[in-house]
């Protein structure tokens, strides 16, 4: 089982790396339902995989001249704020509830995925007021992604790339890259916001993120010859079936019965050896 995990953790590398996002909404899955770890465990160790290895995807695009440091630090900031503050505010939920919320995101990601691609929206503001407002705006939709990922541990790469287009009128070349940067200072800031919270399996967590940048840098070579839109079409199916599987799982969440935290996949209440050290230790 572990040799899977590890090789679905190539193909989260490779999802950044061919599609700029969706690498957490892979991770938590292959950690719950694959290596038996609990959602809260798998929310938190989710976090260093994904922003470790975007940040080497940052730094492929910051070579290229494709991220906009300013808006990354002015998004960035404010996003690391929200995650952090969902982090904390994730001890108050079950983590079914988290899982819950994570398969709707799959599925919006999915559908927005799905949908013909809209055009690049390039336009210009004018004037300081327009200028203001633009960063105000920029500011509450960090805030608001941050929340979101600190409380799903989610990347927000499928979120932050068309508010930088939109809302920060970043040409869509460096939103890919300037989004890869703030999906890793989200990140920081929401496994900050976990410490303490969840045990970590450190060695465990190291290995599957030492593969996972293997995965990106194989991705970043393979993109130019891939076709992008079967990936997205591929990518897109994937989300629906498992963001549906993760519902059904996690039912009880609508009904008047309490479930815990352990989830009920095809694993049953199996946890990965390495977290039962962790937590011994």
């Amino acid at each position: 089982m572990a040799l899977l995990g590890f090789a679905l953790a190539a193909l989260v590398g490779l999802s950044l790396g061919l599609l700029g996002g969706g690498g957490s909404i892979m991770t938590i899955p292959v950690f719950v339902y694959v290596l038996g770890f609990g959602p809260k465990e798998a929310i938190a160790m989710s976090f260093p995989v994904v922003g470790t290895t975007s940040f080497i995807g940052a730094l492929g695009h910051w070579r290229a001249g494709n991220v906009d440091v300013r808006t990354a630090v002015l998004f960035g900031l404010v996003a690391m704020v929200g995650s952090y503050a969902g982090a904390r505010l994730a001890v108050l939920v079950s983590g079914a509830v988290q899982l819950t919320l994570l398969a709707v995101v799959m599925l919006a990601a999915a559908a927005s995925m799905l949908r013909t691609q809209p055009a690049t929206f390039e336009g210009k503001a004018t004037g300081s007021e327009n200028k203001w407002r633009r960063l105000g705006t920029v500011a509450i939709a960090g805030a608001a992604v941050g929340m979101l990922t600190g409380f799903v541990g989610i990347g927000g790469g499928f979120l932050i790339v068309p508010a930088l287009v939109i809302l920060a009128k970043t040409p869509m070349k460096h939103a890919v890259g300037t989004s890869l940067l703030v999906i890793a200072m989200n990140s920081a800031s929401g496994f900050l916001g976990y410490l303490g919270q969840v045990p970590i399996p450190w060695g465990f967590m190291a290995l599957f993120t030492a593969v996972a940048i293997a995965g990106i840098l194989a991705g970043t070579y393979l993109v130019r010859f891939v076709s992008q839109s079967a990936l997205r079409r591929a990518f897109a199916t994937f989300l629906v079936v498992t963001g549906c599987f993760m519902l059904y799982q996690n039912r009880g969440v609508f009904s008047s019965r309490r479930h815990g935290d352990t989830p009920t996949g095809p694993l049953g209440d199996t946890r990965c050896c390495l977290d039962a050290s962790t937590t011994s230790s």
